[in-house]
């Protein structure tokens, strides 16, 4: 049995008032601009690129907005724990509990895109572990599994 990493995952508004009150506790500022993206990033149902999440906050402003702008606001809500980057599909997933810092692992599927988080401190205190233990001063686990969903599977 995995030692699971306890907690609650708010959904709807009160993930949106989590994700806020997470930035604001790091001394970051809710703007229009990063609850737009934050938007955009909770609306995707997998992980999205930079310029996924960058068309779609085009559309809801109704202008073009610059790509280098999201990136920012990409790269601050991954420092502040807002989102994850999953690696291997160079993209972005809202992380479901804002509030919460531990180390995801994503499961990532191959048909279609679906990308998600199983949460499992064991197994990066473990990795964390064998990184010191081989001299290595490790400072974030990336781990991903690449497979097929339950739901593609019974397609």
């Amino acid at each position: 049995m995995a030692h699971a990493h306890l907690h609650s995952e708010p959904h709807g508004d009160d993930l949106t008032a989590a994700a806020r009150a997470a930035l604001e506790a790091a001394g970051e500022q809710w703007t229009a601009m990063r609850a737009s993206v934050y938007a955009a990033l909770v609306d995707r149902q997998k992980a999205a690129s930079a310029y996924d999440i960058t068309e779609a906050v085009s559309q809801r402003e109704g202008r073009r907005v610059a790509a280098n702008s999201v990136y920012r606001i990409l790269d601050l809500f991954v420092a502040t724990n807002l989102a994850q980057r999953v690696e291997s599909a160079n993209a972005y997933i809202a992380n479901a509990h804002p509030g919460c810092l531990h180390d995801c692992i994503f499961l990532v599927c191959d048909a279609c895109g679906r990308t998600e988080h199983l949460d499992d401190d064991r197994i990066t205190r473990d990795l964390r572990q064998a990184a010191r233990a081989a001299g290595f001063a490790p400072v974030r686990p990336v781990v991903e599994m690449r497979g097929t969903c339950t739901a593609c599977t019974q397609n």
